[in-house]
C-alpha cells in the first residue's frame, strides 16, 4: 500500500480544498492515524498559520505540530532556486515528509496553489516533489468559464505530463455546468484511456460564494457590528444610489448591500428587512468612502436584537463593489457549513470505495536518486561508523569532509600533515572545524610502532622485515588500512590522487576477502531520473571468467538488496537468449548457470543484451516469459572494458549520478574513488562505506 497520496492542481481556484477534505474523511474512516503535509505554502504574516493547514489539522484535529505540516514558503523556494539550489528544496522537503512517516499510517500531501505567475515552474515543482517522494498523483482541474473542449485539451495536457513522471491515481474536474456532467466524463474518458479514474464534480454555488469576512479581509475593512455573523454567505451583491423605497425591491437572499456611510435610511431600512418576514435575509453591508453613520445611528443599530455583520472601508461605493466582484472564496477553519459541504460534495461525486482500493493495492515503481540518497543517509545515522580518509590535504576530500561532519553522519579521520590541512581550508574557505575531525600524520601517531609490528608479522613470509614494514606504514593508504585491520576505523575510502591498484593492495594483503569469496569486484549505483541501476563489475576485473562473472552476479544481487533495491539481474552480452553463438556469449550463459545452481531463488536473465534488459518492451518482444527482461535492476558487464565505457557513457549522456565505485567482497570495507571524483562523489561513497560497515 502506498504510504500518501499527492493532490496537485494545474490552475488557480480548482476547488482543491474540496478535494482534500474529502479525502481527509475518506483516509480517517480507513486508517487510524492520517497525516498532513503541505511541501510550498504561500508567504504569510509573522504569528500566522497557513489557511489551508489551519482548516485540516483543526476540523480533523490531527495530532500534529503546526511546523511539521509544511517545508518552505514560496518565497523562500524561489529565493533557493534564483541561487541553483533547487536540489536543497527537494532534499528538505523529502526530509520533513519522511519524519511524518515515521508517525502515521498515511499521509495526504497537498500541493502547491497556482495563485502566482510563472505556472509553468509550478507544475515542474509539484512533479518533481511527487516524484521524489514516491506518491501516486490526484490531479485536480475546473471548468468554470470554460468550453467543454478547453477543459478536455487542459487536462488531457496534464494527465500526460505528469504520466511521464509519476502515477496519476485519478483526474477530479470541478466547477462544471451540472448539465454538462456527463458530457464532459465522457469525453475525458475517451480521450484519456490510460484506466485513470475519472471524476467530474458540478459547480455547487453556495462553495463559490464568498463570507462576509472573506470580504471583510480582502478590503481591509473595520467591522462594526455582527462579529458572530461573519461566515455569513454572500451569494450577490447590489448598490444602493436609489432611494430605500426603491431599494428594498432590489434586496434578494444572502445578497451584501454596499452604501455609502452616511445613508442612514439604506442602512436602517436594510436592518429592518432582514427581520421583516416580507422581505429576504440579507447577509451584511458595507459603508464606503470612509463615512460612520451618526452617533444616534450607531446607538440605534446598538439596541436591536440582531445584527448582520456592518462593516465599513474606504474606497467609493462602485469601486468597491468592483473589488468585491473579484473576490474567490476560500474554504477556512472557521466556516464549518462549507467544509461540510465540501466534504459531503465529494462523497457524493467521487467513487471512494474505488479509491481507496485503488491506494491499497497501489505499488509504485519509482525510486529516484534523491529518495535512494536519503535513504542511504538515515541509514547510515542509525549506527554511526568511523571512516578514514588517507588523502586528507585534498580539496575535494576536506570539502566532502564538510557535510559529513555538519550532517552528523560519521566520524572522521583525515591521515596527513595537521598544519597542511589548516593551511587547504582556509585557502578553499572551507567551512570545516578541524576539532571536529581526527587529523593523523602516521609516523606521528602513538600506533604507529603497533601498526608496524602488525605488519611485519602478517608479511614476513613473504619476504618483509621491520625496516620494509616501517617504510610501508608512512604509506598513506597502508596506514588507513592498517586503521581497519586493528579496530580503530571502520571503513576507507581513497582514491582520489591514488590509483585503485593502490588503494586495493593493502586491503588484499591484509583485510583479505570474506569466506566464501573468491573475488575483488565492485558495482557502481547509478542513479538515473526515476530509478536505481546496480552496474558491475566496472572496474576491479579486467576479464572474468565464467565462475568469476557468476560470484560477481551474486554479490551485485545482494548489494542490490542490502541497500533496497530489488535485484534482477541480468548478464550482459551481445546477444538475447539462445540466438547468439561464439565464447563470449557461451562465457556469459555459463555464469547465469552457475548463479542459477548456487542460488535457484535468484531472479537473473543471460545471455541478454542491454535494451533488452532495462526497455521494457524490446524485453517482452525478446523474452516474452523472463521476470528480469525489460525490468533488470542489476546489470553485470562481460568484462572492464564493456562495463567502464558503459557506465560513464550512461553518466555523461543522461546526467545520471554514479555512486562508487563500492568494492564487493572485502572482510572490512575499503572504497576506491575515481581520480576524476568530485566532493559529492567521495560524501556519498562515504555514507556508502558507514553502511558497508554497519552489517560487519
Amino acid at each position: 500500500m502506498s504510504k500518501g497520496i499527492y493532490v496537485a492542481t494545474i490552475e488557480p481556484n480548482s476547488g482543491k480544498s474540496v478535494v482534500v477534505l474529502g479525502l481527509m474523511r475518506m483516509l480517517l474512516g480507513k486508517t487510524a492515524k492520517v497525516g498532513y503535509f503541505r511541501p510550498i505554502i504561500e508567504d504569510i504574516k509573522v504569528g500566522e498559520m497557513d489557511n489551508h493547514i489551519n482548516t485540516v489539522v483543526s476540523y480533523f484535529e490531527i495530532d500534529i505540530n503546526y511546523k511539521k505540516t509544511y517545508a518552505f514558503t514560496r518565497s523562500q523556494v524561489l529565493d533557493l532556486y534564483n541561487k541553483g539550489k533547487s536540489g536543497d528544496v527537494i532534499d528538505h522537503i523529502i526530509k520533513k515528509y519522511k519524519k511524518l512517516e515515521e508517525k502515521f499510517d498515511f499521509i495526504l500531501v497537498e500541493g502547491t496553489d497556482f495563485s502566482h505567475e510563472n505556472s509553468s515552474l509550478e507544475l515542474d515543482i509539484n512533479l518533481l516533489i511527487s516524484k521524489n517522494l514516491g506518491l501516486p498523483s490526484i490531479i485536480v482541474s475546473q471548468g468554470d468559464g470554460k468550453s467543454l473542449s478547453e477543459v478536455v485539451d487542459n487536462v488531457q495536457l496534464a494527465h500526460d505530463t505528469f504520466k511521464e513522471e509519476v502515477d496519476v491515481l485519478s483526474i477530479m474536474t470541478n466547477k462544471i455546468n451540472p448539465a454538462e456532467v456527463s458530457t464532459l466524463k465522457s469525453l475525458l474518458t475517451a480521450r484519456i484511456n490510460s484506466g485513470t479514474d475519472i471524476t467530474v464534480i458540478p459547480k455547487i454555488n453556495s462553495l463559490a460564494s464568498p463570507t462576509v469576512k472573506e470580504i471583510l479581509k480582502k478590503l481591509k475593512g473595520n467591522i462594526l457590528f455582527g462579529h458572530d455573523m461573519l461566515n455569513n454567505q454572500v451569494d450577490n451583491f447590489n448598490v444602493a444610489t436609489m432611494q430605500l423605497r426603491n431599494y428594498l425591491n432590489q434586496l434578494k437572499d444572502d445578497c451584501l448591500v454596499i452604501s455609502a456611510g452616511d445613508r442612514a435610511d439604506i442602512i436602517l431600512g436594510s436592518l429592518q428587512a432582514n427581520i421583516s418576514k416580507n422581505y429576504p435575509k440579507i447577509s451584511g453591508i458595507v459603508l464606503t468612502g470612509g463615512l460612520m453613520p451618526e452617533e444616534s445611528i450607531l446607538k440605534l443599530i446598538e439596541g436591536l436584537s440582531s445584527i448582520v455583520p456592518i462593516i465599513s472601508v474606504k474606497g467609493g461605493t462602485f469601486s468597491v463593489a468592483n473589488e468585491i466582484g473579484k473576490i474567490k472564496s476560500r474554504i477556512y477553519a472557521e466556516n464549518i457549513e462549507k467544509i461540510e459541504t465540501s466534504i459531503a460534495t465529494f462523497e457524493k461525486h467521487v467513487d471512494t470505495d474505488k479509491l481507496a482500493n485503488d491506494l491499497i493495492t497501489f505499488k509504485s515503481d519509482i525510486f529516484t536518486p534523491r529518495m535512494f540518497q536519503y535513504n542511504l543517509l538515515q541509514r547510515a545515522l542509525k549506527d554511526k561508523k568511523h571512516i578514514v580518509l588517507p588523502e586528507g590535504d585534498d580539496e575535494r576530500v576536506l570539502k566532502a569532509a564538510a557535510r559529513l561532519i555538519d550532517a552528523h553522519v560519521v566520524d572522521l579521520t583525515l591521515i596527513g600533515e595537521k598544519e597542511k590541512i589548516k593551511e587547504r581550508i582556509e585557502r578553499y574557505d572551507i567551512s570545516l572545524d578541524i576539532n571536529d575531525v581526527n587529523i593523523v600524520n602516521p609516523i606521528e601517531s602513538p600506533h604507529f610502532e603497533d601498526y608496524v609490528n602488525t605488519f611485519y608479522e602478517l608479511r614476513k613470509h613473504k619476504g618483509v622485515n621491520l625496516d620494509m614494514a616501517k617504510d610501508t606504514m608512512t604509506d598513506v593508504s597502508y596506514f588507513g588500512t592498517m586503521m581497519i585491520h586493528k579496530g580503530h576505523a571502520d571503513g576507507m575510502v581513497s582514491g582520489a590522487v591514488h590509483t585503485t591498484a593502490h588503494t586495493l593492495r593493502p586491503a588484499l594483503q591484509f583485510i583479505k576477502t570474506k569466506p566464501g569469496v573468491n573475488i575483488v569486484s565492485s558495482v557502481f549505483f547509478m542513479c538515473l531520473e526515476d530509478r536505481v541501476s546496480i552496474f558491475g563489475d566496472c572496474a576491479i576485473n579486467p576479464n572474468p571468467n565464467a565462475e568469476q562473472l557468476a560470484e560477481i552476479a551474486i554479490s551485485s544481487a545482494k548489494t542490490a538488496q542490502d541497500f533496497g533495491v530489488e535485484p534482477k539481474v541480468a548478464m550482459l552480452s551481445y546477444s538475447s537468449g539462445a540466438s547468439g553463438k561464439g565464447e563470449d556469449v557461451e562465457r556469459v550463459r555459463k555464469a547465469t548457470e552457475i548463479a542459477k545452481a548456487i542460488n535457484p531463488d535468484l531472479k537473473i536473465e543471460g545471455p541478454i543484451q542491454y535494451d533488452a534488459a532495462v526497455d521494457m518492451r524490446i524485453g517482452k518482444s525478446k523474452l516474452p516469459d523472463s521476470e528480469v527482461a525489460g525490468q533488470a535492476s542489476v546489470l553485470i558487464f562481460p568484462d572492464l572494458n564493456t562495463g567502464n565505457n558503459t557506465y560513464k557513457a550512461v553518466q555523461r549522456e543522461t546526467g545520471a549520478l554514479a555512486i562508487g565505485p563500492m568494492l564487493q567482497g572485502l572482510n572490512k570495507p575499503v572504497n576506491d574513488l575515481s581520480r576524476g571524483c568530485t566532493a559529492d562523489d567521495i560524501y556519498s561513497t562515504v555514507i556508502i562505506t558507514a553502511i558497508q560497515a554497519q552489517d560487519l
